[in-house]
């Protein structure tokens, strides 16, 4: 018997159609193969696809799996802005915290009514960041990215960040560099393999403005050429600069604002939040606004 799936198209990070990160959501996944999600990823053709299953106990509140065209990644920041709003949408939610459990565990993710629309704050997993990458491996990064040592920022180190999903974090002193890049995807790709991290997320800093970082993240391994607006890149950039004491804060939390995919055109923004505890991140939260660009059935 065939099985009708309703399926959206949101975009993550905007409050205006055609602009942030587009991201597929599928509220009603319940009965659907991973064969299947991963085929509708495909069609999709977004850098994420979220399928959003029925809970199988009282532990959390809904089960969201994430789709890149390619395979399943463990958590994924503006599908689960996507993701959420739909379903706050759906069911008309008033303000309300939701337990959902991920490849990364079970996350809070905060629904904020605002204005007649709502917007999403995401808690991240456990913020993590390593050490500096060997030397050779920085040296193939910039050459696959295009980036001399010049166009470094030389006090921030090439490292991995995490919050559940690893991303490199290059820092750049030239938002014209950071637009122009063209990047070598193939040599990307190798190099995942070797370093065990899928993203990287080249990144500009701006102190005294608003916002703070622009930005623009690669993933190849992953099917993903360039992701326009990143969660999973933002939030462990705070973690990152707080880790490595770039940045200024009050010791208990430092917010800022990012921007991200101007240089593709679908640029969006977003609030990060990060907990801090002895001067290290302990909690990183991202806050985003959506928007639905259209809605359809599915049948299969």
């Amino acid at each position: 018997m065939n099985q009708q799936f309703r399926l959206y198209h949101v975009d993550a990070f905007t409050k205006e159609r055609l602009l942030g990160n587009p991201a597929g959501v599928v509220p009603d996944a319940d009965g659907l193969t991973d064969a299947q999600m991963q085929k509708i990823a495909r069609e999709l053709n977004n850098s994420e696809t979220a399928f959003l299953l029925s809970p199988q106990d009282d532990s959390y509140d809904v089960q969201v799996r994430f789709f890149t065209p390619t395979r399943e990644v463990p958590i994924c920041g503006h599908a689960t802005v996507a993701a959420h709003y739909v379903r706050a949408q759906e069911n008309r939610l008033g303000a309300v915290r939701v337990l959902q459990k991920t490849g990364a565990g079970i996350l809070p993710v905060d629904i904020v009514p605002e204005n007649g629309d709502y917007r999403i704050v995401m808690t991240q997993g456990k913020p993590e960041v390593s050490a500096a990458l060997p030397d050779d491996a920085q040296a193939e990064l910039l050459t696959a990215l295009g980036i001399t040592e010049d166009d470094r920022l030389r006090q921030f180190p090439v490292a991995v960040a995490s919050t559940g999903h690893s991303k490199v974090m290059i820092g750049i002193r030239d938002t014209a560099v950071l637009h122009g890049l063209q990047p070598d995807l193939q040599s990307l790709t190798a190099l995942s393999q070797k370093i065990g991290c899928n993203g990287y997320y080249v990144f500009t800093v701006h102190p005294n403005e608003t916002p703070m970082i622009h930005g623009r993240m690669f993933a190849p391994a992953i099917g993903i050429s360039e992701d326009p607006v990143t969660g999973n890149a933002n939030g462990p950039l705070g973690a990152y600069l707080v880790h490595y004491g770039l940045v200024r804060h009050n010791g208990s939390l430092f917010p800022f604002q990012a921007m991200q995919g101007e240089a593709i055109g679908r640029t969006g923004t977003m609030e990060v939040r990060v907990k801090i505890e002895n001067d290290r991140p302990v909690e990183v939260q991202i806050i985003g606004n959506a928007v639905i660009a259209f809605s359809t059935e599915l049948t299969l």
